[in-house]
């Protein structure tokens, strides 16, 4: 099942540019959190820092707490939490040396998982959840980059789901897709929210009204409103969730 996360008070830097800037937000576990907002705001940053990728880059800085189902994720070991946390990207990132089969257990054997049935039956699993097993399930000792675009997506939501995570972080994951891919991922979403608690970072307001939950606004590091999805597009509190939905500015 999901996991509930809460963060408080949560800053962060790049250098010396500050692109979070006390950020408090209750995320429920079980469903879809979407992050909107104008370009360089501070959404992808968020969602990096909830599984500790932004402190990697050189020059990074964190102030606050993320807690993960009640305990600090600073306290956990990075390698540990990201099985818990588990992230999807923009830009489908198969591991292009693997066939779609290794790409699904890459997660598993870095874990240390040897059993052949055990690994056979996890990409069975993965694959299945990830709505990929039918189109992929007599080829999978194909190279991952042979599959289109949207399957590659599908691939790595699996490959991502194989270690059996709480939480599913996944930034702008259909931005590079057609509007088929799209609906795919979109529907995926929707069924995975059952076992997962998902975050979303997306431009398209229109995605964000349609599989999400709850929707978060950012503008300039600052979290200005968070609520229920239908609230937030039909009855905004703050006057810039208004200007930014209805395409005054951003």
């Amino acid at each position: 099942m999901g996991q509930s996360l809460s963060v408080r008070k949560l800053e962060a830097w790049y250098g010396s540019n500050q692109t979070l800037k006390g950020i408090n937000m209750e995320i429920i576990p079980n469903q879809v959190t979407a992050i909107i907002g104008p370009s360089g705001c501070g959404k992808s940053t968020f969602v990096r820092c909830i599984n500790r990728m932004h402190e990697t880059l050189p020059g990074t800085k964190v102030k606050g707490e993320i807690i993960l189902d009640g305990e600090s994720v600073y306290d956990q070991d990075p390698v540990a939490l990201r099985k818990s946390v588990g992230m999807v990207f923009q830009k489908a990132n198969p591991f292009p040396s693997m066939s779609i089969y290794e790409n699904v257990v890459a997660g598993l054997r870095l874990n240390g998982m040897k059993s052949k049935q055990k690994l056979q039956a996890t990409a069975e699993k993965s694959l299945r959840m990830a709505a990929l097993w039918d189109e992929v399930k007599d080829r999978l000792n194909y190279s991952g980059m042979s599959l289109s675009g949207g399957q590659q997506q599908r691939l790595c939501i699996a490959r991502a789901l194989a270690v059996e995570p709480s939480v599913l972080l996944m930034d702008e994951p259909a931005s590079a897709l057609d509007p088929i891919a799209t609906t795919h991922i979109e529907e995926l979403i929707r069924q995975l929210k059952e076992n997962y608690t998902i975050l979303i970072v997306t431009h398209n307001m229109q995605q964000a009204a349609r599989i999400a939950d709850s929707t978060a606004f950012f503008l300039n590091g600052e979290l200005v409103e968070h609520g229920p999805t239908s609230d937030i597009f039909t009855n905004p509190h703050d006057k810039r969730t208004e200007d930014y939905i209805t395409g005054r500015f951003g």
